[in-house]
């Protein structure tokens, strides 16, 4: 019996973390999948904040009646469109670590989270709980800025760095592809025109498209003179990108390729969504 697909979604019930939840109602539409939504409560915070209510009582019931009504609203609406199941659970904690363990109890395939995006003022490309979500999660993430609404996409852009798992990852995107017929583009970029790169980029490709059986897969090497993420950025707006994908099982990717963007005022994250691939 195969196992169910499930996606797992924490919300504050901010404007970033609804627009995740409307990416994840609308992807589990596509894998039936059992969508989970999550909140998790800090009483000792609360408590600073409301005293009286000890057994923090009202906030409790606050919360329950949000997510019973955005419970209710995802039934109404994706249920007849292919979701499976939604259900929902508040626990009492820190988000991330209780977001991690819930993921592996429900043995979720993906979270789906909700960012604020980028600003001058963080060290971090996405919102600090984000960030440590995607660099501590054995399992993909999906990241969604706070401006994003959901529509299909119609092309999805995956950043290869020549790995070997890269073949596994651009199937996996090719199976989100082919609900919505979209292009992908599976880009390498590199710092300058070496030869290497094309040699590489050649044997990647000829490897690579014997293994896919999607025919609207497009490889492309892009060579940039500044910063790679700039480039990534610019390559994602001028090919009309509407994801940004990458394969990344540590926290390198982030600091090799896009923290010293941050001086530059990049915007990546502020209007488009990033897949992080973690297994297979």
């Amino acid at each position: 019996m195969n196992k169910t697909h499930t996606i797992l979604c924490p919300t504050d019930f901010s404007e970033c973390s609804l627009n995740a939840i409307e990416y994840a109602a609308r992807i589990g539409e596509k894998y039936n999948s059992r969508l989970i939504l999550f909140h998790v409560a800090n009483t000792e915070d609360y408590l600073k904040l409301s005293p009286m209510d000890i057994n923090a009582v009202y906030q409790m019931d606050f919360l329950k009646d949000k997510l019973k009504s955005l419970h209710k609203a995802i039934e109404r609406e994706s249920l007849p469109k292919g979701l499976e199941s939604c259900e929902w659970k508040i626990v009492d904690g820190k988000i991330v670590e209780e977001s991690l363990s819930l993921a592996k109890e429900v043995k979720a395939d993906i979270i789906v989270v909700g960012t604020e995006g980028m600003n001058e003022l963080r060290k971090n490309i996405i919102g600090s709980r984000a960030s440590k979500i995607v660099e501590q999660s054995e399992i993909d993430v999906l990241v969604v800025p706070r401006k994003v609404f959901f529509k299909r996409p119609k092309k999805l852009i995956f950043a290869t760095n020549y790995l070997e798992e890269d073949k596994l990852a651009v199937q996996k995107i090719i199976d989100l592809a082919k609900y919505y017929d979209a292009e992908v583009d599976v880009v390498h970029a590199s710092q300058g025109k070496r030869a290497t790169d094309k040699s590489l980029h050649q044997i990647m490709t000829d490897e690579l498209r014997p293994f896919i059986k999607y025919d609207k897969v497009n490889y492309v090497l892009k060579s940039f003179r500044d910063d790679l993420a700039l480039g990534l950025e610019n390559y994602l707006q001028t090919s009309k990108g509407d994801m940004l994908i990458t394969l990344s099982e540590k926290k390198d990717f982030f600091d090799r390729v896009f923290t010293r963007s941050l001086s530059k005022k990049m915007a990546y994250f502020i209007n488009k969504p990033l897949w992080v691939i973690k297994g297979f």
